[in-house]
């Protein structure tokens, strides 16, 4: 495995690969890697000759009154975990690398953030595009991995790629959870003891509406108040959103059919949590 730190070099060591014909399997990431990031990366190494991984925390993607200078960072875990999951590069630039003077052009995603993290976190995703038409246009890969935890993302990417004709395939893999349903996230260290007891409830949450929409239910409002009436009385946190779409298109229904996601963020006193459940009706 080779740590690189420059666009040059990236591009360098990557052409010398696509010369051999080798395929790229790419995963992005902003680093204190867990679970779910591994099988980012397994199902890469599964799937491609060569796995980049990028570890990034990136500025644009963060709100002023957001968590950039305290988010977990921990190259050297970041580098044995990556090893061991079969990575052949991990990029990992600094910030002036990436965007080393002020740009002249950036990325505005115009649909799907009217909605969930988009509303309370405005010009997240656009920094989230930014950042990955730069990495696409760097690493050139023929596969990219997201995971499905941040579906809201995925469905950003999924539109970036269209509108923009990468000739990236969009690989979603599905959320990784800890043994009482909880899903992986970086940020799950900054729980307290009785919240990360309480955390495990959300994913309870989404159960319960799922349970519901098997047994009939099709008013999304009805699915939403489910999730909230089950995470008001078993945690103590305070929810910021539950919300029913189609997806990936992120639209309201009245009558839920086809494929639809039940999302939810949940703010403890440290840390807000996401999570969501999708399924076909």
């Amino acid at each position: 495995m080779k740590i690189i730190t420059t666009i040059a070099e990236l591009k360098q060591a990557l052409q010398a690969e696509k010369r051999n014909e080798k395929s790229i399997g790419y995963v992005p990431t902003m680093g204190f890697l867990h679970e779910g990031h591994v099988s980012l990366m397994e199902r890469a190494r599964k799937e491609n000759d060569i796995v980049v991984l990028s570890i990034f925390v990136n500025p644009l993607q963060f709100g002023p009154n957001e968590d950039f200078e305290t988010y977990p960072r921990d190259i050297e875990r970041d580098e044995n975990i990556a090893r061991n999951a079969g990575v052949d590069y991990i990029f990992y630039p600094q910030v002036e690398e990436m965007y080393g003077s002020k740009p002249s052009v950036t990325v505005r995603v115009e649909s799907r953030t009217d909605c969930l993290c988009g509303t309370k976190r405005p010009g997240h995703f656009d920094g989230v595009a930014t950042v990955l038409t730069k990495f696409f246009n760097i690493i050139g890969p023929d596969k990219a991995y997201f995971g499905l935890k941040d579906a809201q993302q995925v469905a950003v990417v999924s539109g970036l790629i269209e509108d923009f004709n990468f000739p990236v395939e969009l690989v979603p893999v599905d959320i990784v959870r800890e043994e009482d349903g909880l899903a992986k996230s970086s940020r799950n260290v900054f729980l307290n003891e009785t919240e990360r007891q309480e955390a495990k409830e959300l994913y309870q949450g989404l159960l319960q509406a799922k349970k519901a929409i098997e047994a009939g239910e099709r008013d999304p409002n009805q699915v939403a108040q489910i999730v909230e009436n089950h995470i008001n009385m078993y945690t103590s946190g305070t929810i910021d959103y539950v919300e029913v779409y189609r997806y990936p298109e992120l639209q309201p229904m009245e009558t839920l059919s086809g494929h639809i996601i039940i999302a939810l963020a949940v703010k403890f006193a440290n840390v807000r949590l996401i999570d969501n459940l999708t399924l076909t009706i």
